[in-house]
């Protein structure tokens, strides 16, 4: 398996990243190729001092240009040809690498990756993938951010790619869909998702009905469906949340000689639960959807969220889930081609012959 990854755009800095990459190479000897992406005259040094340089496995590809986190998506995929996002993408519409990981810009990178490698087949939309933690696990949040505005189809076509994504990376069987509403209720809810919901029970995937804010951390639900606008919040309501958690802990926890010691009698429990709250356990957000795999990491990603990243491609383009994706899409798009009309009345059947 051949990667491609921006180390550029990161909130701290390529030397971080590579720290990743190297941490990766060491962990999957099934990546036979690398590709670090930036400015050589920056990253040859850094290679260098993590005895990356010269490594067969380690290759350097120019970009001269960073698409910032301040800069228009639309405005510097136009202006910035050479970035390090673009040049990265390329890679893999190329052929030279299976998948390509980058922290930069998340809207230049969603944007970026449908104009180059474009939308697997009866994929309307691709969509952000965002695993976060639960009470006993792990569940899926689609979309995370790239789609604000959805139709009852879009948000249908992310709940069959979730459950795929769901049964590859979690492993679960048939992981339990659900839509986000304000109730569990089925007259809750919005034209929108009450439509979305009626195409995802015709699909014959595992779908729940209607999950609420309280059922996502709680095991609930497996894959959560809803529109970017909605995700975005979700996601970094929860990020929050995490991190507020964590200082609370830590400043509680050494308010006094007595509870320093409980702290650290407890110091392998808390450090399990500060482990699964870290978003970077769970590596990096797929933009599934693609021709070609692309994964998003936080801009303030550490070498760890990276490596994980890689353990997630790997897996992803050795299971070939883009075949399954194309297939349960088209599945799904056949079973709710036969409902009828939404206001349709239901069909009259003959009186019982005594």
């Amino acid at each position: 398996m051949r990667l491609a990854v921006d180390v550029m755009g990161g909130d701290h800095g390529p030397e971080e990243l590579l720290q990743g990459v190297k941490l990766g190479l060491e962990a999957e000897p099934g990546i036979s190729k690398v590709y670090v992406v930036g400015p050589p005259t920056e990253l040859d040094p850094l290679l260098e001092r993590l005895q990356l340089r010269g490594n067969p496995r380690v290759e350097v590809r120019p970009a001269s240009e960073v698409i910032t986190m301040q800069d228009d998506p639309a405005v510097a995929l136009r202006r910035k040809k050479d970035s390090s996002v673009l040049r990265t993408l390329e890679l893999v519409r190329e052929g030279h690498a299976d998948a390509a990981i980058s922290s930069g810009n998340t809207g230049g990178l969603y944007a970026g990756a449908c104009i180059r490698l474009g939308r697997l087949e009866g994929v309307v939309r691709p969509t952000i993938a965002c695993i976060l933690p639960s009470f006993h696990g792990a569940w899926v949040l689609v979309d995370g951010g790239a789609n604000p505005e959805c139709t009852p189809e879009h948000l249908l076509q992310f709940g069959v790619m979730g459950s795929a994504y769901a049964k590859a990376v979690l492993g679960l069987p048939t992981p339990r869909v659900g839509v986000l509403s304000n109730g569990s209720e089925d007259a809750k809810g919005t034209d929108q998702t009450r439509a979305a919901l009626r195409l995802l029970r015709a699909t014959g995937l595992n779908c729940q009905g209607y999950c609420e804010g309280y059922d996502l951390f709680m095991d609930g639900v497996d894959v959560c469906v809803c529109d970017g606008f909605v995700g975005n919040i979700v996601l970094k309501s929860a990020e929050s949340l995490g991190k507020a958690v964590r200082g609370m802990l830590k400043e509680e926890l050494t308010a006094s000689p007595i509870r320093k010691l409980g702290a650290l009698m407890s110091k392998g429990g808390l450090k399990s639960i500060a482990r699964r709250m870290n978003p970077e356990t769970y590596g990096g957000a797929p933009i599934l959807g693609l021709k070609g795999w692309v994964f998003k990491i936080h801009g303030s990603a550490r070498r760890t969220s990276l490596l994980h990243a890689m353990h997630q491609a790997r897996r992803c383009v050795d299971l070939r889930l883009n075949d399954t994706l194309v297939a349960d899409l088209a599945a799904a798009g056949a079973a709710t081609a036969q409902l009828p009309p939404a206001d349709a009345p239901p069909p009259r059947t003959s009186p019982a012959v005594t």
